[in-house]
């Protein structure tokens, strides 16, 4: 994992097409705002797992832990900012 450290109004760049930018910091809570193509899902990953698990079940299957995202933590970053 890459651990980054930026202050508001400062972007990290993703491949050539995504752009995080650092928005509000506020007490322990940062807010970041995501540049990405329309054809790039973006998710908070508590949304992300939802999705996987309502897909899975739907398919009549059972979760496979060996190919599932690791769980987010109070360091993870890598979640969207709900609105």
């Amino acid at each position: 994992m890459l651990v980054l450290s930026r202050q508001r109004d400062e972007s990290i760049i993703i491949g050539d097409n995504i752009v995080i930018t650092v928005v509000d910091i506020r007490g322990d809570k940062v807010r970041l705002g995501i540049q990405a193509p329309t054809e790039i899902p973006v998710h908070r990953q508590e949304v992300y797992d939802a999705i996987q698990r309502e897909n899975l079940r739907a398919a009549g299957g059972e979760p496979d832990e060996s190919i599932a995202p690791p769980k987010s933590g109070p360091n993870r970053r890598n979640s969207r900012p709900s609105s």
